[in-house]
């Protein structure tokens, strides 16, 4: 059994129960987990706010990390309220529209430069934020997908920004490894989500994903907590820098 009694951490990208974020946290909560729930905005606030009672979250605060400073705020807050902390999840993505429904080859520089501050660079913030309050170690997770190494029709920008995503999580796991902070990025397949309801035809790509893959099914927000419990517990202490699949296998399938 995997105890998390006594750990704490924050979880950023819960928008709705559907999101992988929530998943995560519910698991993560039934475990014992203490949690700090982050919102987007004050628009989103009475969709996240009743999810962050549900889940008993000590922390519910604003973020919004393309906003200067809300990102830092989160984390004075942290340090304020708790001093340390255990774990980051973060399940942040965005791009223009127009950007991530046009092809990569026309995307522009203002729109590939707000889909990898927001999808990438803010998780590289989140781990300088996080150093200073993991004085004996800690465990950051990131949510990547299939098209960071593949080319998935109507994917686009974001392929190459969650490839960087990736890599970062690659080099953070080596720079931040020699304090016991342990990094990976999650790679789900599809699953109907907000965030993924703005890819074209994605119906479809669930649909593939069902055929083709060895388990004949969706991986699920449970099945993505799950695997976050698993590596934020003292069973995982020799893993770091991974991309773990969590999509019934799709991944192995050409």
């Amino acid at each position: 059994m995997i105890d998390l009694t006594g750990k704490r951490g924050v979880i950023f990208g819960i928008a709705n129960r559907h999101s992988i974020a929530f998943g995560c946290a519910e698991v993560l909560a039934s475990l014992g987990a203490e949690l700090c729930i982050t919102y987007l905005n004050e628009k989103a606030r009475p969709y996240v706010e009743p999810l962050a009672q549900q889940l008993g979250a000590s922390l519910l605060l604003p973020c919004n990390v393309a906003e200067p400073g809300q990102l830092e705020d989160v984390f004075l807050k942290l340090e304020a309220e708790w001093g340390e902390v255990d774990f980051v999840i973060h399940s942040i993505a965005w791009s223009p529209l127009e950007e991530l429904h046009g092809q990569l080859v026309n995307s522009s520089a203002e729109g590939f430069g707000q889909a990898m501050d927001i999808s990438c660079h803010s998780f590289i913030r989140m781990a300088r934020l996080s150093r200073d309050l993991m004085p004996s170690g800690g465990t950051l997770l990131t949510m990547s997908y299939h098209g960071a190494e593949r080319v998935v029709e109507h994917y686009n920008l974001m392929g190459p920004v969650k490839a960087a995503l990736e890599s970062s999580v690659r080099y953070l796991a080596s720079e931040l490894g020699p304090l016991g902070i342990r990094i990976h990025s999650l790679s789900p397949g599809p699953m109907p989500t907000r965030a993924a309801s703005g890819i074209n035809a994605f119906d479809a790509l669930m649909e593939d994903a069902v055929s083709r893959s060895p388990l004949h099914r969706l991986g699920t927000p449970d099945d993505v907590g799950r695997m976050a419990a698993f590596l934020i517990s003292e069973h995982a202490s020799a893993l770091t820098g991974n991309r773990i699949h969590i999509d019934a296998g799709h991944h192995l399938m050409a």
